[in-house]
């Protein structure tokens, strides 16, 4: 996973109930989980259950290395989008982000601007922690018309959408093999635009080859 904060906790406390191993992957050694359970530092003979010190560049080469099931985006940044820039070399595609604008209802968008969007069925207000994701959203009273990522796929029919896939309340995971996809999706294309969403939330975006 990367992001040792507060998400990334209750996605390691997860995992050790379900006796999976994992790897924490934080550019800071004191981050919330390493206070909380003092992990053993990541080494080639102690893959299972530890901590590497280190960025989304480190995380890759780790993911390359191990072939994990899941990767848990736990830290404010677009996992699936950082995959795809580093591996293939890409800039962002500032333009990109207006191509996908044209087919996002307004109402739904939380952020957008520098070559990334944010969208949101619950724009706002706070989630409930660990909400189910109901298809009538339990703050706003509203019934969503389709999952996010759905929505997604129907606005950027060229992109890549990825789904956050739900292993329980409130916490998500990506799967390996969709980012493995993903790069081999890219690796030919001058031009992408990538999402990754849930049943409520949704990030994109885009970027091009210099």
């Amino acid at each position: 996973m990367y992001g040792g904060g507060k998400y990334g906790l209750k996605a390691v406390e997860y995992l050790i109930r379900n006796n999976r191993n994992f790897v924490v992957v934080d550019i800071d050694s004191r981050c919330e989980v390493m206070r909380k359970l003092k992990l053993p530092d990541f080494k080639d003979e102690n893959e299972c259950n530890s901590f590497l010190k280190g960025d989304v560049k480190d995380l890759i080469k780790l993911f390359q290395k191990l072939d994990p099931e899941y990767v848990f985006p736990t830290a404010p940044i677009h996992i699936a989008g950082a995959f795809v820039a580093e591996t293939h070399g890409l800039d962002v595609w500032y333009d990109g982000i207006d191509y996908a604008l044209s087919g996002i209802p307004a109402k739904i968008i939380l952020s957008s601007g520098k070559g990334s969007i944010v969208v949101s069925y619950n724009r706002d207000h706070e989630c409930l922690e660990n909400c189910s994701a109901p298809d009538v959203c339990p703050v706003t009273k509203i019934k969503k018309p389709a999952p996010m990522y759905d929505l997604l796929r129907f606005a950027v029919p060229d992109g890549f959408i990825i789904e956050s896939i739900y292993l329980k309340p409130g916490l998500g995971a990506i799967k390996g093999q969709d980012l493995k996809n993903l790069i081999e999706w890219a690796e030919k294309k001058d031009k992408v635009i990538v999402g990754t969403a849930c049943r409520c939330h949704g990030v994109l975006s885009s970027f091009r080859r210099v």
